[in-house]
């Protein structure tokens, strides 16, 4: 459902005609009924355009429920985000999510990053942005963040099923981490019984699937930083961030904290608002009216123009 305030939006069905003369055509008005149901829309919408009028930039949020990732079908979704955003034109894109599909990001972020074009690009973490959602944020000029902010490592993760047969997340660096110790054990030590059975339980095609991961990740983080903060010049070893972000030793798990601070020691672009700022106050009543909006297995799509609640892939 889009909302326009350029143009009158064409009637919806349960919308009626205002009463007037027939001399000419009526604006469509809202039943009360109608203006309850969606009275929490309005709300945020609201909300978005007072805070758009502070900024001087446009603004759209995608907000995902923690059981829903990114995926192919939001091109939908953001097909209609952007359907509305001015050519070169400064823009803000509120984002979070738990992450998801490294392609169906880097095809999110180029859509985002075409429209803007000569503009310039802000990304709002309120929450968190990870893994391909942190491969996102790396496509912005600038990654808004405050105390309650936080990325997240980019090294990729592949599914694998355990000795019972349960299927368990893993760390693909991890994985050829692994690898790595046992092959130099058995290289120092031909005779190591131990290093050639562990060795044994790494298989070949799952290692050269994990290095292709690899692979695929640092390169699409090099070129956000490269198509984003660094795009003009702006001195940053994006080569050196990429490999950060992929660190599984110093990132001790998938799902660790990377705060403000954390990110812009690492070279990023980041503004920080502190909590109590009005700027920040605002974005984050959007999104805690946002995040009650949607379940944990839904996103919402929204602007001053659209408000697409989906039921997308967990």
């Amino acid at each position: 459902m889009t909302e326009s305030d350029i143009s009158p939006p064409p009637m919806e069905p349960d919308e009626a005609p205002a009463a007037g003369p027939a001399a000419g055509p009526s604006p469509p008005t809202k039943t009360p009924m109608y203006q309850a149901i969606h009275a929490s829309r309005y709300h945020r919408q609201e909300l978005i355009k007072q805070i758009q009028h502070n900024r001087g930039a446009q603004l759209i949020s995608y907000v995902s429920g923690i059981a829903n990732l990114i995926n192919r079908d939001d091109v939908l979704g953001f097909g209609d985000l952007l359907h509305n955003v001015r050519p070169n034109g400064n823009l803000d894109l509120l984002l979070h999510t738990p992450g998801g599909d490294i392609d169906a990001a880097e095809k999110l972020i180029n859509m985002v990053r075409a429209r803007v074009g000569l503009g310039r690009l802000r990304v709002v973490v309120p929450d968190f942005a990870k893994s391909a959602g942190t491969l996102m944020a790396l496509g912005a000029d600038t990654i808004v963040m405050s105390e309650t902010s936080e990325l997240g490592p980019i090294d990729p993760q592949i599914t694998l099923r355990d000795p019972h047969g349960n299927l368990l997340p893993h760390s693909v660096q991890a994985y050829l981490d692994a690898y790595e110790t046992h092959a130099a054990a058995v290289r120092a030590n031909p005779g190591d019984a131990a290093a050639h059975l562990m060795l044994s339980k790494l298989d070949p095609a799952t290692i050269k699937l994990c290095r292709a991961a690899c692979d695929r990740a640092q390169k699409f983080a090099e070129s956000q930083l490269q198509s984003g903060m660094f795009r003009s010049g702006e001195p940053g070893n994006f080569t050196k961030i990429a490999a950060d972000l992929m660190d599984t030793k110093k990132w001790l798990s998938h799902g660790q904290m990377i705060g403000a601070d954390a990110a812009r020691t690492m070279g990023l672009n980041v503004e920080y608002l502190d909590m109590s700022s009005p700027e920040w106050q605002a974005y984050w009543r959007l999104y805690c009216l946002q995040r009650l909006a949607v379940s944990d297995k839904q996103k919402l799509f929204e602007s001053d123009y659209a408000s697409l609640p989906f039921d997308g892939h967990a």
